[in-house]
């Protein structure tokens, strides 16, 4: 472990005010472990064990033969704006123009974006408890405030429209959302997203929706907040459904009136996405591509069905089906060990004890972080099995 060093120059305010993400000190501690000979089983960060497909690979191969590695515009190549534009009315039945459709530095720099252009200092971002520990940063970076919303099992761990009608006050701004979200895999239902848009449309608010996780769906075909009016920012990206993590590829999709806007700032702060990562993105949306990508969504899908009953043998209680994504955010005092019901000790206890990573709540907000630890099954399906055959051991069943 490092000594702490002082800086030599006084670090700007806003570092303080972004907390240790829990998750990656999991990981490097794990990462300790294995060197020193352990066997760690990863079901801690949300990476997909696959990776991108031999066509996307073939892309990526042809183009760097063709030389096409200099920047693009800022808003990205026109060809991937179309695909990604025939993607949605193919998939969510939505008419997208790609004069709207932005490509990004992966949906982290989309969501900067998105936060740069809308959010002032000291407005207010309505989001939900628990949520990706990084949106309330971003909100942070831009000197704004994000107010986390509690929001529990009854109401999927997601923000509702009661709850912006109850909470929206003179300094809020609008609201980010997850659909499906990171760490809980629910989404929101569509009638209850459509009554969000309406609420927030009615007090001159904008409404961000992460959407990273939406092509891996297990219950119902997901419906794109889109599809409830042109102002609707979403980000999108090609880590998850695509499994193209590291080529750190994303997009926005913006209404039509703040495209030169974003464009101002995406010259400014990134230039433009990878060359490279957008001309090997092409080959996502051709058909054997596809049904590569939609095996391997029904491959999370089956994971999803055997680790959420194997879990609830364990003690874990699940109080909703995660129907997306690839998270099961589990109620973990139920489980028979000294640490159930404090999830940073139960976490780090099953990372030394079993080793398997897991995260605890800590990382994602205030609601119940120590009642809930978050278990990713982006890691095949033996490796899962015998993650409950540790876990099982542990608690004595």
């Amino acid at each position: 472990m490092n000594a702490t060093v002082e800086p030599l120059v006084k670090l700007a305010s806003r570092v303080d005010a972004i907390a240790p993400f829990y998750v990656m000190e999991l990981a490097k501690e794990a990462a300790l472990l294995e060197r020193a000979g352990r066997d760690i089983i990863h079901m801690s960060i949300g990476e997909p064990d696959f990776t991108a497909p031999e066509p996307v690979i073939e892309a990526a191969s042809q183009a760097l033969r063709r030389g096409v590695t200099k920047y693009t515009g800022a808003l990205g190549i026109a060809a991937l704006r179309e695909a990604i534009s025939e993607h949605y009315a193919l998939v969510y039945g939505v008419t997208v123009d790609p004069g709207r459709i932005i490509l990004t530095a992966g949906a982290s720099a989309a969501l900067l974006l998105a936060c740069a252009a809308l959010v002032d200092r000291d407005d207010e971002v309505l989001m939900p408890d628990p949520s990706y520990p990084c949106n309330r940063h971003f909100v942070s970076a831009m000197e704004g405030k994000a107010v986390l919303v509690p929001s529990g099992p009854e109401a999927r761990f997601q923000l509702t429209a009661g709850d912006i009608e109850r909470l929206w006050g003179p300094r809020t701004r609008g609201v980010l959302l997850a659909s499906p979200s990171n760490p809980t895999g629910t989404s929101i239902a569509p009638d209850e997203l459509e009554r969000i848009v309406h609420a927030v449309r009615a007090r001159g608010g904008f409404t961000i929706v992460d959407e990273i996780y939406q092509g891996l769906w297990y219950d119902a075909r997901p419906v794109s907040a889109l599809s409830f009016g042109d102002d609707v920012v979403t980000v999108n990206s090609f880590s998850k459904y695509f499994n193209m993590t590291g080529w750190r590829l994303g997009w926005l999709v913006v209404p039509t009136a703040m495209v030169s806007a974003f464009e101002k700032l995406a010259q400014n702060l990134f230039i433009c996405a990878s060359a490279l990562a957008q001309h090997a993105a092409l080959a996502c949306f051709e058909p054997e591509t596809i049904a590569i990508y939609e095996s391997r969504r029904l491959e999370f899908k089956h994971r999803r069905d055997f680790l959420v009953p194997a879990l609830r043998s364990l003690g874990f209680s699940v109080p909703v089906m995660p129907d997306g994504a690839f998270y099961v955010y589990a109620d973990c005092r139920g489980v028979s060990h000294p640490a159930a019901g404090d999830s940073a000790r139960l976490a780090k206890a099953m990372l030394h004890e079993a080793g398997v990573a897991m995260v605890p709540g800590l990382d994602f907000g205030s609601y119940a972080p120590r009642d809930y630890v978050r278990l990713s099954y982006a890691t095949a399906f033996p490796l899962i099995e015998q993650a409950m055959d540790r876990l099982a051991r542990c608690f004595g069943r």
